[in-house]
């Protein structure tokens, strides 16, 4: 069978995609224009997907560079959506199994250098370094490339369909303080604090004490460096540290914004009750992560996410974690979901990756650039399609006699 009719049950059979292969055969979709043309390189995007028959194989022929995709990669994604949003049905897997077989004997290739396998006990403190490093001590240029001026790895919130990147994540650290209701002289802790940009807009718009954490080392040199560039030294520290090392308490406020995808379903609870200890009577903590739809959504990510993106990061449903929260104390009081906008913010980030492409790929390496050029469109998909979500929860540590402290109506 030639190659390219090879790949149409793995891509699908409607997809209104092209498949063209090294051994001069094509496949041309079913009906409709094609949005894009996949381009099946060398024998060796063969091999990887004989060694792992599923997304976990494309994604290492993708990542090699032994498949290619020529025209917009979030619309082939969005054309091939059943990948996307599932594993390659398994009866197109025996037969691909079959079929490819012999590939797997005759080229026996190591996955492509970027990819990440973890070791030891699962969300340990020396497992869960590991991990971070492996994803955010990249390049701190890399990031400024891809990220922009507001160095915000996390949803934004776009106040109009009009907005800039720029603007929504000025507009998504805003909107968290008012949640927490910030005021001057107030004490912050920002765990998971990434360059620090929540912890500074704390400072500057609202006179904040902040403490900001994170588990990355470039992260930490970076943020560091920009709170004396703003003059923030009195208000803000940046600390390489784990959030579970932080031995101060008494906060009025705690932000908690993509940290909890890294926790781990088994240590959620004791996360929400560590969180919860460390608030003053009255203060708030506002929880902002990635989420399931639902409970018959697996909690792991997909492989190709754990191996080169999100190395032990577990999604769970809205629902079970607003409980978790709720049974660490905590009175919920608001809860929003975000999906589209961080779909948005994934469009906003691919579109800087395509604009500084040679540069990322200098800072970087073309194997990492090229992670980020897939793993970000496809997880715009999967906000687009609701096979993930992004929630903010806002909870409250209760004052004495059960005072929230919250107005009859809040205006955020």
């Amino acid at each position: 069978m030639q190659v390219a009719e090879m790949f149409r049950p793995v891509l699908g059979e409607q997809a209104p995609i092209t498949i063209r292969a090294y051994d001069g055969s094509a496949s041309p979709p079913a009906a409709a224009d094609p949005v894009a043309t996949v381009d099946v390189r060398s024998e060796t995007a063969l091999a990887y997907l004989a060694s792992s028959p599923n997304t976990l194989g494309l994604a290492r022929a993708f990542v090699s560079g032994h498949l290619d995709v020529e025209g917009d990669l979030y619309e082939a994604l969005t054309a091939m959506s059943e990948l996307t949003v599932s594993d390659v049905p398994p009866s197109t897997l025996l037969k691909m199994v079959a079929r490819l077989a012999p590939l797997r004997w005759r080229h026996r290739i190591a996955p492509p250098p970027e990819e990440h396998r973890q070791h030891g006990r699962r969300h340990s403190k020396g497992r869960d370094s590991s991990a971070i490093e492996h994803h955010y001590d990249v390049s701190n240029r890399f990031y400024e490339l891809v990220l922009g001026p507001s160095m915000a790895y996390t949803c934004a919130v776009y106040p109009s369909a009009g907005a800039t990147l720029e603007e929504a994540q000025e507009n998504k650290h805003e909107l968290v303080a008012q949640k927490l209701a910030l005021e001057p002289g107030m004490r912050l802790l920002d765990v998971g604090c990434g360059w620090g940009q929540m912890a500074m807009h704390a400072a500057e718009h609202h006179g904040v004490q902040a403490l900001g954490v994170t588990l990355s080392r470039d992260q930490a040199t970076w943020a560091q460096k920009e709170v004396a560039r703003r003059g923030l030294g009195d208000l803000v520290e940046i600390r390489h540290s784990d959030y579970r090392d932080v031995t101060e308490s008494g906060f009025d406020a705690v932000s908690s914004i993509g940290l909890t995808e890294h926790i781990g379903r088994r240590n959620i609870p004791g996360y929400f009750r560590f969180l919860y200890g460390k608030l003053r009577p009255g203060g708030r903590l506002l929880n902002h992560c990635i989420t399931r739809p639902d409970a018959h959504h697996r909690a792991h990510a997909d492989a190709f996410i754990d191996r080169y993106v999100f190395p032990d990061g577990e999604l769970l449903p809205v629902g079970w974690l607003v409980s978790r929260m709720n049974a660490a104390g905590f009175e919920i009081r608001h809860e929003e979901n975000l999906r589209e906008h961080y779909a948005k913010t994934l469009a906003g980030w691919s579109a800087n990756l395509d604009a500084h492409w040679d540069e990322c790929v200098q800072e970087a390496g073309e194997g990492r650039a090229r992670v980020w050029r897939l793993y970000m469109p496809a997880c715009q998909v999967g906000f687009d399609l609701n096979n993930i979500q992004l929630h903010q929860v806002l909870g409250v540590k209760l004052g004495p006699d059960a005072r929230s402290g919250f107005p009859l109506r809040p205006s955020f």
